[in-house]
């Protein structure tokens, strides 16, 4: 049962891996939060995944970025409260009959908004 825990989370990880690349391309994709989440579950999964996407040159410094400084750009937090919304609006708005789940979707959308937000603006430097 671990090591099909372990194969699960490895699987979830190279998806959010995979979304991650293909948001450096896509606009409203945001990177930052897919490949955050790949890193997380392949700390916990494959200390040698781990490791590999750390040391990639493309894709490493987005992770160690907000592991050193804590801190997103803010394109990602721009695209990432802006896809929140959008999508809880919309199950919101879909769940017209359910009464109170609508103002539980909206709370949820305002407690991501705010946890997003209140990490620092990582600023680039110029030059």
């Amino acid at each position: 049962m671990k090591e099909a825990w372990r194969v699960l989370l490895v699987v979830l990880g190279t998806v959010a891996c995979l979304l991650g690349v293909v948001g450096i391309v896509v606009p409203l994709l945001p990177t930052t939060p897919f490949l955050l989440l790949a890193a997380a579950l392949y700390c916990r999964s494959s200390p040698r995944l781990y490791a590999r996407l750390l040391g990639h040159r493309r894709l490493g410094p987005y992770v160690r970025h907000f592991r050193e400084e804590r801190a997103l750009p803010l394109r990602v937090k721009v695209v990432s409260v802006s896809l929140v919304w959008l999508t809880l609006s919309y199950a919101t708005w879909a769940a017209e009959a359910w009464g109170a789940w609508r103002w539980l979707l909206l709370l949820l959308a305002l407690g991501v908004s705010l946890h997003i937000l209140r990490f620092r603006t990582l600023r680039r430097p110029r030059g």
